[in-house]
C-alpha cells in the first residue's frame, strides 16, 4: 500500500452556511471531529486540513492539527486539495483522498472501503456508492452511478439511471469521497471542464470522459453531511454516545 494523505478541504464562505467549518458539534469544531474520524483509518499515514481562511488555519493549529493556507481563488475544493498536496511534497504514486469537510459523523469504516483497492496497482481513482431506494433516486440532487460488473464506473448522472425498461433497477447512490493517486490528481486539474461535467455539474465525468476509470466501492454506511445550519441537530443525534467524539 502506497502512503495515504486525507485533506480536507475547508473554506469560510458558504452561501447556505458561512462559517460552516467553525460550527461547534459536542464542543469541538466540525473540521475538528472530520480530521479525527479520517485518522482513525488505519490506512491513512497522514491528515491535512487545506483552507483559504485565517480563523480556520489558527483554530485548526491551536488544536495541533496540520493545517495549510492555500489560494482563495481556486475553482474547485479538488483545485485546493491539489495545492496542499504540493505543498505536502506527496509522491507521485501516493494515494490523496478528498474528504469533504462538513462529514463530522464520517465513518472511518467507509475510508477504509475507499483505500482498500489502491492495493492494486492499476486502481487510479476510487469512490463509494451505496444502495438507494427508487423514490430516492427520482432527485436530481442525489447523483446515481451506473457500475460496472468490476466495479468501474460506466456514468455518473443527476438523471435516474439505469432505467429500467421491464423492471425497477437496483439504483446505487454516489457518495462524495474520492481516492486518487497524485500523478491523477496533477492530470485531473489539467485536463480542465470537459462537456459533460459541464452539463451535469458533477467533476468527476472530467476523469471518466478522459478514459481514467473509476473504482466504485460499494458500502453498507451512510453520509451524513451538513448543508445548512438546521443540519447541526440532526448530526449531532446521530453522532452522539459514539465513541470517536
Amino acid at each position: 500500500m502506497p502512503e495515504v494523505i486525507a485533506i480536507i478541504p475547508a473554506r469560510y464562505e458558504s452561501s447556505r452556511f458561512p462559517g460552516k467549518p467553525l460550527a461547534i458539534i459536542h464542543g469541538k469544531p466540525m473540521f475538528w471531529h472530520v480530521m479525527h474520524r479520517a485518522s482513525l483509518c488505519p490506512l491513512i499515514s497522514a491528515v491535512a486540513l487545506a483552507t483559504d481562511d485565517e480563523r480556520i488555519f489558527r483554530a485548526a493549529r491551536e488544536f495541533g492539527l496540520t493545517a495549510l493556507m492555500t489560494s482563495p481563488d481556486h475553482p474547485s475544493g479538488t483545485d485546493r486539495v491539489l495545492e496542499a498536496a504540493r505543498l505536502l511534497k506527496a509522491a507521485p504514486d501516493s494515494v490523496i483522498v478528498n474528504v469533504q469537510g462538513d462529514e463530522p459523523a464520517l465513518s472511518p469504516k467507509m475510508l477504509t472501503e475507499l483505500v482498500s483497492p489502491f492495493d492494486n496497482p492499476a486502481v487510479q481513482v476510487t469512490t463509494l456508492g451505496h444502495i438507494i431506494s427508487p423514490e430516492e433516486a427520482q432527485s436530481p440532487d442525489r447523483v446515481k452511478i451506473v457500475r460496472a460488473a468490476d466495479g468501474r464506473a460506466l456514468y455518473f448522472s443527476r438523471a435516474t439511471v439505469p432505467f429500467g425498461r421491464d423492471n425497477i433497477p437496483e439504483y446505487i447512490g454516489h457518495i462524495g469521497l474520492y481516492g486518487l493517486r497524485m500523478c491523477v490528481l496533477e492530470k485531473f486539474s489539467a485536463l480542465g471542464e470537459s462537456p459533460l461535467e459541464r452539463l451535469e455539474k458533477l467533476e468527476q465525468l472530467r476523469l471518466l470522459e478522459a478514459g481514467i476509470p473509476i473504482h466504485v466501492a460499494l458500502t453498507r454506511h451512510r453520509s451524513h453531511g451538513v448543508d445548512r445550519p438546521e443540519d447541526l441537530q440532526t448530526v449531532s443525534e446521530l453522532m452522539r454516545g459514539e465513541h470517536h467524539i
